[in-house]
């Protein structure tokens, strides 16, 4: 049960982490962890006139953390993502599906466009 906070305080941190990391690049944060039927969202994002869902993995190696960006991955975040459009979007916005990578004692790696909406 306390290997299973940690994993929880660490996801959460990475995730201020990446939302830190991303205002200071110009984004803007619109939502956290946002919960759908489709699935979560761990950011939403507005970057110069488009809507970023972001995915954030928090693994130890950055070979780790792209094995967990998984067509699953891909499927449970844009299903998130499109129940999410209304309440986020605004007419002709551009979407992206951005992912960061969280490793202990580096620098966040940022993905841009990691998927392509189907």
């Amino acid at each position: 049960m306390a290997d299973r906070r940690n994993r929880e305080r660490w996801g959460r941190r990475a995730e201020s982490i990446a939302a830190l990391w991303l205002m200071a690049k110009g984004y803007r944060l619109l939502a956290r962890r946002v919960q759908t039927p489709g699935g979560e969202i761990d950011l939403v994002m507005r970057a110069r006139g488009t809507l970023v869902f972001v995915e954030v993995k928090a693994r130890a190696t950055l070979d780790s953390g792209l094995a967990a960006l998984h067509p699953a991955a891909q499927r449970r975040c844009q299903a998130a993502a499109r129940w999410l459009m209304p309440r986020f979007g605004w007419p002709g916005a551009a979407v992206r599906h951005d992912a960061v990578l969280i490793r202990p004692w580096a620098l966040p790696h940022h993905l841009v466009a990691i998927w392509r909406d189907e």
